[in-house]
């Protein structure tokens, strides 16, 4: 089977230009001009149209499950609700186990789920949740089956310490894999979640109070002070403040090998959505910050210090935000919906607001994901021998986002009533047509594993 995309422009993260795609057998085979349509089976016509590289989420937890606490989504739904978003591929992070499992148990169950019923590409994490000699042995196994990178809790019941977060970064190192990091610190969390739980009123504006920004860059600092002991790179998930920011910014300039992953909640909303009526709606950790985090965050952006844009994609529904956390905020499950809106969003915020280039809006959200975690040989970018993972983007599409209009199975999302213009039209996987015109014609199990190294 051959497709034939013409007279879209095609957009990198590295350069734009006109041209026509010939797709043979989910890989693309030529990019040149004026490729006739009698050497394809399907032509497409991307006249007026941008054509980018589909959208890599290196960040979601489609099927996440914390006790009898789950996500809305699953991962056929979830999956589906990516494409229609314009992701095509997304790198997924278990939950622990309930007992004192293999490394491998997770990513192998995650494997199997994911094999039945994604509908586009996926990756899946590691994650540590002890260090001991068990867990050691076991990472160059984890690492030669693909998982390239591994999650490590600074807070919550799986968390390291400190001194056990050495230990695997040192072995790290010496295996070749990445260390993620949900950086928030625990100790400093545990004081103030003390202090306000004798509040009388437990509503959501306490969220944000109880885990403060320097909770963040604390945990930053450490973390960039071990990984810089053992000439070893890290990744941190979801960074939210100014200061962890400058703990960053800092650690750069010591040639310490770390990378920053935002998301669009930390780029697009603040703390002020806790003082509504649904603030629960928001409660998501790290909490949404002030303006001048949001600031801070996207002149992080322009000089390079952030590299990815995720979701953190974790739809617990507000119905059961409701149903935990309506008069303790401290038993609301936290996490919110975003695999859907994140392309959209960001580019509406990128190129049509700030006047950031179309091509950094790819390298953000493509590009600099795929590199990263290890299949930029397949995805990332529109190029001869990589996977025909394709979107092609009305630039003049206006659109309110409304959980109306979404295909995700949660309840809400916390863009209701955000205007955007720019939208995926067509969404294409190794060549496949999963979405057209609002029209799904995917298929569960249809997505691939992705094996991922360096």
């Amino acid at each position: 089977m051959k497709t034939l995309i013409k007279n879209g422009i095609i957009h990198n993260h590295n350069d734009s230009f006109k041209s026509d795609i010939l797709i043979e057998d989910e890989i693309i085979v030529d990019i040149s001009d004026s490729i006739s349509s009698n050497s394809a089976d399907k032509t497409i016509d991307a006249e007026n149209m941008y054509v980018l590289p589909g959208g890599v989420d290196v960040h979601t937890h489609l099927n996440l499950q914390l006790g009898e606490r789950k996500v809305s989504d699953g991962f056929f739904e979830g999956t589906k609700a990516a494409a229609f978003g314009g992701t095509t591929t997304i790198v997924d992070h278990p939950e622990g186990c309930d007992t004192e499992c293999s490394l491998l148990t997770k990513p192998n169950e995650y494997r199997k789920k994911l094999e039945k019923e994604a509908v586009i590409d996926f990756g899946i994490h590691g994650v540590f949740q002890r260090a001991d000699a068990e867990i050691i042995n076991e990472i160059p196994l984890l690492i030669e089956k693909g998982y390239y990178s591994s999650k490590i809790y600074t807070t919550y019941d799986l968390m390291l310490n400190y001194d056990e977060i050495e230990i695997v970064l040192k072995n790290m190192k010496k295996y070749g894999g990445l260390t993620c990091f949900h950086a928030e610190d625990n100790e400093i969390l545990k004081s103030y979640r003390e202090k306000y739980l004798n509040h009388k009123n437990l509503s959501p504006e306490l969220h944000p109070l109880s885990r403060p920004d320097y909770a963040e860059s604390v945990a930053i600092k450490k973390i960039c002070k071990l990984a810089k002991k053992y000439d070893t790179e890290v990744y941190i998930v979801h960074l939210s403040s100014a200061i962890g920011l400058e703990q960053i910014e800092n650690a750069i300039s010591n040639n310490t090998k770390v990378i920053a992953e935002t998301c669009a909640q930390y780029l697009l909303l603040d703390d002020s959505y806790y003082l509504q009526d649904d603030g629960l709606k928001y409660v998501m950790s790290p909490p949404l910050r002030n303006k001048s985090d949001i600031k801070a965050l996207w002149k992080g952006i322009e000089k390079g210090l952030i590299k990815v844009i995720a979701t953190d994609h974790c739809s617990f529904s507000y119905k059961d935000k409701l149903k935990y956390g309506k008069d303790n905020v401290f038993n609301c499950p936290g996490g919110i919906p975003g695999v859907e809106t994140r392309m959209p969003l960001i580019f509406n915020e990128t190129v049509n607001k700030r006047n950031i280039s179309i091509n950094k809006f790819v390298e953000l959200c493509c590009a600099n994901p795929a590199k990263i975690m290890g299949f930029f040989d397949k995805k990332g970018s529109i190029e001869r021998g990589k996977d025909a993972d394709i979107v092609i983007w009305n630039s003049n599409l206006k659109k309110k986002i409304s959980v109306n209009n979404l295909h995700q199975k949660c309840d809400y999302t916390p863009f209701e009533n955000f205007e955007v213009t720019g939208c995926p039209i067509t969404t294409m996987v190794r060549g496949n047509v999963i979405v057209d015109n609002g029209i799904f014609y995917g298929e569960k199990g249809f997505g691939k594993f992705i094996f991922r190294k360096k």
